[in-house]
C-alpha cells in the first residue's frame, strides 16, 4: 500500500494511494471494427464499442485521431439502441450519456464514424495497405468487397463475412498500441 504526504499549513494529511481508485478504468471491454472503403478514397468506417465505467459520469469523450478527418459520426446507447446526443469539441466526440454511470455499474456505447486518413490507408502498387497503431485490445479490419488478404504482421483470425468481404480479427495483448499492417489485393 502506498501513501503520499500532503503538507498544508498547520496540518499534515496522509493520502492513501492504494490500487482501488487508481486502477479503476474510465472505460473497458472495447472493440474496434475498421471497414475499409474503396482504396482510392483513403477512407474507412470505424465502429467502436466501449463500456463507460466512471461512476457518475454524464459525458464520454472519444478522441478523433490527429491527422484524420472524421465525418458521418453517430453514437448509440447499446442498451436501448437509441441514438445519443453528441458534439465535436477540441478533437473529441463528446457524448451526452443518457443517464449517469451508476457506481459499480457501466454504460455500453457504440460510436460510428468515418475517417479519411491517407497516412493510415493507401494504395501501394497493386495493393491496398492499412497501417495503423491500435491501442484497443480487440480489433478487426474488414477488407473492401472483391479483395483478398495477402499480408498481416500480427497473428490474426481470417473469416469471410456473410456479404463475402474478408474480416481480419486480432487481439492486442500488450499494454502499448500495436503497429498493425494489413495488405490486400483485388481479386482477379
Amino acid at each position: 500500500m502506498r501513501h503520499a504526504w500532503l503538507i498544508v499549513p498547520f496540518a499534515v494529511v496522509t493520502l492513501h494511494l492504494g490500487t482501488t481508485a487508481a486502477a479503476q478504468p474510465a472505460e473497458s471491454d472495447d472493440y474496434t471494427r475498421y471497414e475499409l472503403l474503396a482504396p482510392e478514397t483513403a477512407q474507412f468506417r470505424i465502429v467502436y464499442e466501449v463500456t463507460a465505467t466512471t461512476p457518475g459520469a454524464a459525458y464520454y469523450f472519444n478522441p478523433i485521431r490527429k491527422g484524420s478527418e472524421a465525418t458521418d459520426e453517430a453514437v448509440y446507447d447499446r442498451m436501448t439502441g437509441k441514438p445519443l446526443r453528441f458534439e465535436v469539441v477540441s478533437g473529441h466526440i463528446k457524448v451526452h450519456l443518457p443517464r449517469p454511470v451508476p457506481s459499480g455499474g457501466e454504460l455500453r456505447l457504440r460510436i460510428d464514424k468515418t475517417y479519411r486518413d491517407p497516412k493510415s490507408y493507401f494504395v501501394e502498387g497493386d495493393r491496398l495497405v492499412f497501417a495503423r497503431s491500435l491501442g484497443v485490445r480487440r480489433n478487426s479490419v474488414v477488407l473492401p468487397p472483391g479483395h483478398e488478404l495477402v499480408a498481416c504482421n500480427v497473428p490474426a483470425q481470417v473469416l469471410q463475412e456473410p456479404d463475402g468481404r474478408i474480416k481480419v480479427s486480432f487481439m492486442n495483448p500488450g499494454p502499448d498500441a500495436a503497429g498493425v499492417v494489413v495488405k490486400a489485393r483485388r481479386l482477379p
